[in-house]
């Protein structure tokens, strides 16, 4: 395990910066879990204890109304990271975060980690990084949710998937989403007939193909443009 979570902690952008003997130490300290399709990591409003580095897997990270209505505010793949917010600041979980798939990843608990900070200052800048990472792509989703009509998120959407997982092809970019219409929808903030409506006037255009939760992405460049990229 040591060895498999000091490469992945490597990988991330808050501990990357670190030489091999300080990874090799954290991930002596890490441990791994694995979680099950539908499995919640944690829930919105628990007290947080640690942050996870994904291993293998997706994850959806999505907030919650009264109402029970859900909005997905990202989507995780190795090597990224989550759960950092509350384990900063003391408080409850902001968002739930799920396992859309057979998942596993590394724990690291929260006396472990301010130990490893006090043991390198130099995570302080890379934690400083990465959260105004994490605060710049909110910021972005609430200016697309007031400025892009839902055609135009359901595009952007896509067009960041092609760029981040989409394999190329013959056919075009081919894109294994792993993800329901409802994930997909509760991502744009639309329901799911709407977003299966789209997808099927983006297909009859010629923009994509869609078999299930497969899709080949025919004409990036116009679902760029509808995107307003």
């Amino acid at each position: 395990m040591t060895t498999e979570a000091g490469t992945l902690l490597s990988k991330t952008e808050l501990f990357g910066g670190l030489d091999e003997p300080a990874v090799r130490r954290i991930s002596d300290r890490a441990r791994t879990r694995t979680y099950s399709k539908g499995q919640l990591i944690f829930h919105e409003g628990d007290l947080a204890a640690s942050l996870f580095v994904m291993v293998e897997g997706l994850v959806k990270v999505f907030v919650t109304s009264d109402q029970g209505d859900a909005m997905t505010l990202v989507t995780l793949r190795p090597p990224d990271m989550f759960g950092e917010l509350s384990l900063l600041d003391g408080g409850p979980r902001s968002a739930s975060a799920e396992a859309v798939e057979t998942t596993r990843v590394i724990e690291l608990g929260r006396d472990t980690f301010f130990a490893i900070l006090n043991e390198n200052p130099q995570l302080a800048e890379a934690l400083l990084r990465t959260m105004g990472t994490a605060l710049r792509r909110l910021t972005e989703t609430a200016a697309d949710l007031v400025f892009l009509d839902l055609h135009g998120r359901v595009a952007k959407l896509l067009v960041g998937m092609a760029d981040e997982r989409g394999i190329q092809s013959p056919q075009g970019i081919e894109l294994d989403l792993q993800l329901t219409q409802t994930d997909l929808a509760s991502m744009v903030g639309g329901s799911r007939q709407s977003v299966n409506q789209i997808l099927r006037s983006f297909e009859r255009r010629g923009y994509l193909d869609v078999e299930g939760r497969k899709m080949i992405v025919k004409q990036v460049e116009l679902l760029r443009r509808r995107a307003g990229l």
